[in-house]
């Protein structure tokens, strides 16, 4: 006897109350030690067109749905009773006739007439996507054969509903085609569930260790399965570095991971570097790679560190002990150079000259720094200005190495000059997750370990998520992935309602310095979802409240407190998000509250609820930033990325989304709206 999960009870288990969860487990480990135990009161679905389809009473309201075939049985949906039989009346079981996948499969006849008949009527008024696929290309993508008319019929307006009816493998087909990507015929398979597309929907559990696991922590299966349009990502092979981009939710971490994976098992001689930009998402990344590489010795061939932390111990291994200068150092020694030259500059133009300019590109003397185009700088200065800056800087540059301290700028710079000059290098590849927030002397560092072997960089990244950085081209910092840069078009995370208004927040085309262009036009989600509540408010109390109610109303749908984050620009407004919990403690008497975080502190994270709130015209843009811009230009670069920090947090949602102020609101809420 086999007994499998199907992707769709996770999704549903996820939609109860937390005690109808626990209850409902215990039931599915009844189900799986003995699926005929006569305490599960199972019921054949009389009106099923899928005659194996069973349901399991759970308690007086909630029904477990299992298919039951030759010693198999499935673990297929949960819900309340009525719920749970018209999910059964409503699909069948199939092995697709070309591809060979088990699919759950929706009847085509059950779909609402009112629905049949808005595609016949859209069909007649716009152009019809796929109206000159033929069958055999439309099976290949995983259509079952009943739904091909259908799918003909699809036009811009229909076809994100019409791919919600269809198994997911083929819904995601007719997307990616939607957008212009033609996707990949699905290979086939004798065994049904040991196709691609199956495998990612059915898990096997043969132990009730296996069950617990995927009942307490469901499957992240874009983390360990690929979507055809990203194996492509990951399969290629590339003479220079690469580059994948996408915007928020399309799967670029999954194709780093994939790709990190992918080289590892190739060769045993590997030495791999899977890395990002803080600690906290590598150590994310490095659980996501334990799914992929349960083989200990595979895996140990990958190295998983954030840049910063790695360059410190990587530099200490090839020079000896050092300290590392903190921003308080280097502007301390900045003022007082500044002083014994005598020369009249702001300490913030300073620090920005010396962090962008001179320490990111390693300017080594007055010429150099004479010469050196405003790389990553966005104001000009005349030569004579810069002669008599030159000076201060490097006084101060003198002044840390007395100190025996070093910026991790110039760590990185010397570790680059060590490998290129015949040092044993650490890494063969390197692969590389939020690139858009590497840094010059990170790419200046990456490139000498790795940038002159085949496959050896892979960078994963979404311009518009760039906020710890300034542009630069990184041609100039030697890597060129012009030529081998593609843009991923299918969002798995985050609905197509939240996904289509968090655009608005950036412009349809957001171009490098270097020209690589990343154009966000043609994205599409994979399913629909409620329209995000974007509030303003008369004063802080007013928000306060509201937001409050609208999570003890997400916990009443089933949404649990560990699924929900609440976001807010800096430390500055968490007291407001604070006010948040208490007030949503006594509406509900509940403790579980939602997780509080500043919002450059949610990349990488996502939940099935974000209320994003205290956006005031004040904190969004942060008004201490436009106060320290000195022209127009910096205040447009602090614009754009204020701009893409309030976008990576309405991001963070898959189902739900608030955005909220109070006062007079940000500027930016009107593009939501």
């Amino acid at each position: 006897m086999t007994f499998r999960i199907a992707d769709t009870f996770s999704d549903a288990l996820t939609k109860l109350s937390g005690q109808e969860q626990k209850v409902a487990k215990t039931t599915a480990f009844d189900a799986q030690m003995n699926p005929d135990h006569p305490g599960l009161q199972m019921h054949r679905v009389d009106r099923a067109k899928d005659p194996h389809f069973w349901t399991a009473r759970v308690n007086r309201d909630v029904r477990l749905v299992l298919h039951k075939k030759d010693g198999a049985t499935l673990l297929a949906w949960v819900g309340h009773h009525d719920d749970a039989y018209r999910w059964a009346e409503r699909r069948r079981i199939d092995v697709h006739p070309r591809t060979g996948a088990a699919q759950i499969v929706e009847i085509r006849e059950t779909v609402e007439d009112v629905i049949i008949q808005r595609y016949v009527e859209e069909a007649v008024k716009k152009p019809r996507l796929f109206a000159d696929e033929d069958d055999d290309t439309l099976l290949s993508w995983g259509v079952p054969e009943d739904w091909l008319d259908t799918v003909r019929d699809a036009t811009e307006d229909t076809v994100l509903d019409i791919a919600g009816h269809l198994p997911t493998e083929a819904g995601e087909a007719l997307l990616q085609a939607a957008t212009g990507e033609r996707p990949v015929p699905a290979p086939h398979a004798e065994d049904p569930y040991e196709h691609p597309d199956a495998a990612r929907r059915f898990r096997l559990t043969t132990t009730e260790a296996d069950l617990a696991a995927a009942l307490e922590a469901p499957w992240e299966r874009w983390a360990v399965w690929l979507h055809p349009a990203q194996k492509e990502f990951v399969d290629r092979d590339f003479n220079g570095p690469a580059r994948v981009i996408g915007s928020a939710g399309t799967g670029k971490t999954v194709v780093a991971l994939h790709r990190a994976a992918r080289l590892a098992r190739e060769d045993a001689e590997a030495r791999i570097l899977l890395t990002t930009f803080n600690r906290r998402l590598a150590d994310g990344l490095s659980a996501k790679l334990h799914m992929l590489l349960p083989d200990q010795t595979v895996r140990d061939r990958v190295t998983t560190r954030a840049l910063g932390p790695l360059a410190h111990d990587l530099y200490i291994e090839a020079f000896g002990s050092v300290e590392e200068a903190t921003p308080d150092d280097v502007g301390e020694a900045l003022v007082d150079a500044a002083a014994a030259a005598d020369v009249s500059v702001e300490p913030g133009f300073l620090r920005d000259e010396w962090r962008l300019v001179v320490d990111a590109w390693a300017v080594a003397d007055r010429d150099a720094y004479r010469d050196l185009p405003r790389l990553g700088r966005l104001t000009r200065m005349a030569a004579s200005r810069r002669d008599a800056l030159w000076d201060v800087f490097a006084d101060a540059r003198a002044s840390l190495e007395r100190q025996g301290k070093r910026t991790r700028a110039q760590m990185l710079h010397a570790l680059a000059v060590h490998y290129r000059g015949g040092a044993t290098r650490p890494f063969t590849h390197a692969v590389v997750d939020e690139a858009q927030d590497i840094s010059v002397p990170e790419l200046h560092f990456l490139a000498a370990i790795a940038g002159d072997r085949p496959n050896g960089l892979f960078f994963a990244g979404d311009i518009g998520q760039r906020i710890f950085r300034a542009p630069f081209p990184w041609k100039a910092a030697g890597v060129d992935v012009r030529g081998r840069s593609r843009s991923l078009k299918v969002n798995y995370r985050t609905s197509q309602q939240i996904r289509s208004q968090s655009d608005r927040l950036l412009p349809p085309s957001l171009t490098e310095t270097d020209g690589n262009e990343d154009r966000r036009t043609g994205v599409v989600s994979l399913f629909d979802g409620p329209a995000p509540d974007i509030a303003e408010f008369p004063d802080a109390d007013s928000e306060i409240k509201a937001v409050a109610a609208w999570l003890a109303g997400l916990g009443e749908e089933g949404v649990r407190g560990t699924e929900i984050a609440l976001l807010v620009r800096s430390e500055d407004e968490i007291p407001r998000a604070k006010a948040v919990e208490d007030t949503f403690r006594s509406l509900t008497g509940r403790d579980a509250v939602p997780e509080v975080r500043v919002m450059h502190e949610a990349k990488g994270a996502e939940y099935r609820a974000v209320a994003v709130m205290a956006c005031d015209e004040d904190v969004i843009p942060k008004e201490d930033r436009l106060l320290e811009a000195r022209d127009e230009a910096m205040i447009e670069e602090i614009m754009a990325t204020e701009r893409h920090l309030l976008y990576v947090a309405t991001t963070r949602a898959r189902e739900r989304l608030w955005v909220s102020g109070a006062g007079r609101v940000s500027e930016f809420l009107e593009d939501l709206v």
